[in-house]
């Protein structure tokens, strides 16, 4: 994927070609300072053509005024490689990715949740992750769950808090612990009497995201859609959002932010890191944060989390917007 001219760009567009996966082409690197050489009509038509490609788009230089025709940017050479890297791992995931962020950037938050959980059940039955499970079959045991219910509640007075509460497990998003996420928050939206909500984990961190020894266990992906239609912590956190404030902290991994992006105010401890590591499972991130997540930084910097797969840290975070403030 070596960058190309807006020039060269022009004739793909004039041919109308298509260029996905299915037929070796990963991706497509755009030169955004080659943008000058054409005229405005010229840089509208190539800015067109690269918002239907069915691959990811990547824009790479200093100049950005054409960067609404592109997925994500690379800073620079070396983090173009590590994009690219992310992309090749999972090429299809990568494209459907992309192409889901194109169709939710403006969509009410229901029909984006809607077009995010058809998406990751498509890749679900794909051969990336098919490919995925195959080679993570054989794990160690998990640390046994903890006593007690999954999620802790206390409420007092007007105040609800809850904390996720499987420290050994690191409280990873268990199916366990997405049902009492959907119960507790359900109280809450029910309950005009509850105020105020706070939630935090137990632990050395907040999240490290979904088990992955309960993936591959849905018995199918329509029926993994159907149960995430009615059973998704972010979209009940989202019904009482403006009465949520949640505090992460440690490692924020996967639905580990997907889900407290969803609430009105979060605050990051300044060890929190954060990262979007499904793409090398051959999924996108499926508990909500195509949405939620693209919502708070856009969709360039949430394409850049998912296809480079790289972390970031508290400061970081909280100048792009993922989390509102430090402590």
């Amino acid at each position: 994927m070596s960058p190309l001219t807006y020039e060269a760009l022009l004739g793909m567009a004039a041919a109308g070609e298509r260029l996905s996966a299915l037929d070796g082409a990963n991706g497509l690197v755009v030169a955004l300072d080659s943008a000058p050489a054409l005229t405005p009509a010229e840089r509208r038509r190539v800015g067109a053509w690269l918002g239907v490609q069915p691959c990811p788009v990547i824009g790479i230089g200093t100049s950005l005024d054409d960067a609404p025709a592109c997925d994500v940017l690379a800073a620079d050479a070396r983090d173009l490689a590590r994009i690219v890297h992310g992309i090749d791992a999972a090429p299809r995931a990568a494209a459907v990715f992309v192409q889901l962020l194109r169709v939710i950037d403006g969509l009410p938050l229901e029909a984006g949740l809607v077009a995010e959980s058809l998406a990751y059940a498509t890749l679900q039955g794909g051969p990336e992750h098919r490919a995925w499970l195959r080679d993570h079959r054989a794990r160690p045991a998990a640390a046994p769950p903890g006593d007690g219910e999954a999620v802790a509640l206390l409420r007092d007075g007007d105040r609800l808090h809850l904390r996720l509460d499987r420290p050994a497990q690191r409280n990873a998003m268990t199916v366990e612990m997405r049902d009492a996420l959907v119960a507790a928050l359900s109280l809450a939206v029910a309950d005009d009497s509850i105020d105020a909500v706070t939630i935090d984990g137990a632990g050395k961190c907040f999240s490290t995201g979904g088990d992955l020894d309960e993936f591959g266990t849905v018995p199918d992906p329509v029926t993994g859609h159907l149960v995430r239609s009615v059973a998704l912590p972010g979209r009940t956190l989202s019904v009482c959002a403006d009465r949520t404030r949640v505090r992460v902290h440690g490692a924020c991994i996967g639905s580990g932010i997907e889900f407290p992006a969803f609430a009105g105010h979060v605050t990051a401890a300044r060890d929190a890191w954060f990262q979007l590591p499904e793409l090398r499972m051959g999924l996108i991130p499926g508990a909500g944060g195509c949405v939620s997540i693209s919502r708070r930084i856009g969709r360039y910097r949430t394409a850049w989390m998912v296809l480079s797969g790289g972390r970031i840290d508290a400061e970081t975070a909280h100048a792009w917007g993922l989390v509102d403030a430090l402590d």
